[in-house]
């Protein structure tokens, strides 16, 4: 959308205000005894008070109205999703997913809520330890509707059919060949312009962050200025017939009614915000003499664990590129793992058909067709097209 504006850079101390309320962000302090406008402040955390400042996250919003101002929550129709994997009986073969059929709005109105499908995960949100894949199909915005989730960070990837967020801190296009993050709490709505499709990676118990470059040294793979983040928007909209907030709580879907926008948020500092990244931004490290660079190289985010060196969950890219090496085996290399991985699958998904290698045919991977393969040495090996 023309006209919308961007902060850069990768967990930065932001500071934004609407330019219709010149002055609204206090100055020197956060909590001022009387907010400038007549705003309430409240702070979103996204960590412990007691993290080390290295990790701490938080944002101060300063708002018309305070979002604790709504009807109780009820539970609502969870549809497609779900983390109670003790329903599902394990499969250790590689499985393959056909895309998504995307509703015609003629036969029916999809918005993202009601499109979204859990596909595969691991773990669950209430031990904060673990990963939910979710398919979106939608052909409708969201109408007096938002959505919140307090169970973990939403990172989604759009491939048909750019999304319009709307957030409590500001507004973002996203387009396909780019990522958005909504951390946990944030509210958002997403309105759609047609038939829209994408899948979300959801973790628990971690933030998505830049993967460390080690030897690569200070530049390369996802360079922190190129993520941006949205500018201070507000509406100041009450809305007689009910606004509907849906909160995603311990894998269950819950909604309450409030009669004004949530988007009501003036003025906002912090670090902890939405963001988006175009992956056509990040820096490829191939080029070798012979042999494979392991796929690590081409990790965009990371969630990591507890344990030093393993992630929860990592987003991985195989972008164009030149491919260069000497007396060495083309194709990827045969991959089996039995170290300690956190969750031992691999989930692939292809979302940008002009990444895909000459030799594949386009009949057997078709845009959104998703794989899903359980490494472990209890099996034998095959073929992990680490491209």
């Amino acid at each position: 959308m023309a006209g919308l504006k961007y902060m850069s850079g990768f967990g930065n101390e932001f500071a934004s205000e609407d330019p219709r309320c010149p002055g609204s962000l206090p100055e020197g302090q956060n909590n001022p005894q009387v907010c400038p406008y007549g705003l309430y402040a409240e702070q979103l955390s996204g960590s412990a008070f007691t993290c080390p400042r290295s990790t701490n996250k938080r944002s101060w919003l300063y708002r018309i109205l305070p979002s604790v101002r709504h009807k109780p929550f009820t539970p609502m129709s969870c549809g497609d999703l779900t983390e109670n994997w003790n329903d599902v009986e394990p499969d250790p073969n590689q499985l393959r997913w056909k895309p998504f059929n995307i509703p015609k709005s003629s036969e029916i109105k999809v918005d993202f809520i009601s499109g979204l499908h859990t596909v595969c995960g691991a773990g669950d949100s209430k031990s904060r330890n673990g990963i939910t894949i979710h398919m979106y199909t939608c052909n409708t915005s969201m109408t007096d509707k938002c959505f919140q989730n307090a169970d973990g960070d939403f990172l989604i990837v759009p491939q048909q059919g750019e999304i319009l967020i709307t957030t409590e801190f500001g507004k973002m296009m996203v387009e396909p060949n780019e990522i958005c993050v909504i951390q946990q709490g944030m509210r958002f709505s997403v309105d759609v312009f047609g038939e829209t499709r994408g899948y979300i990676l959801e973790v628990f118990g971690a933030h998505f962050e830049l993967p460390d470059l080690g030897p690569i040294g200070a530049n390369g793979l996802a360079n922190p200025r190129d993520f941006q983040t949205p500018v201070a928007w507000y509406e100041d909209r009450t809305v007689a017939t009910g606004y509907t907030v849906v909160n995603k709580y311990q894998g269950k879907l819950f909604s309450c009614q409030q009669d004004f926008s949530p988007f009501n948020v003036v003025a906002w500092h912090g670090n902890y915000t939405p963001y988006k990244y175009n992956l056509e931004n990040f820096m490829v490290i191939n080029c070798v003499a012979f042999d494979h660079a392991d796929p690590s190289i081409f990790t965009v985010l990371t969630a990591k664990s507890t344990r030093p060196g393993v992630a929860i969950a990592d987003f991985v890219i195989f972008p164009p590129r030149w491919g260069v090496a000497d007396h060495t085996f083309r194709p990827p290399y045969y991959h089996s793992k039995s170290e300690n991985m956190q969750h031992n699958s691999l989930f692939k998904l292809l979302f940008c058909p002009s990444w895909t290698i000459a030799v594949l045919s386009w009949q057997v991977f078709q845009p959104l067709l998703s794989n899903l393969y359980n490494e472990s040495k209890i099996f034998d090996c095959f073929y992990c097209p680490h491209l």
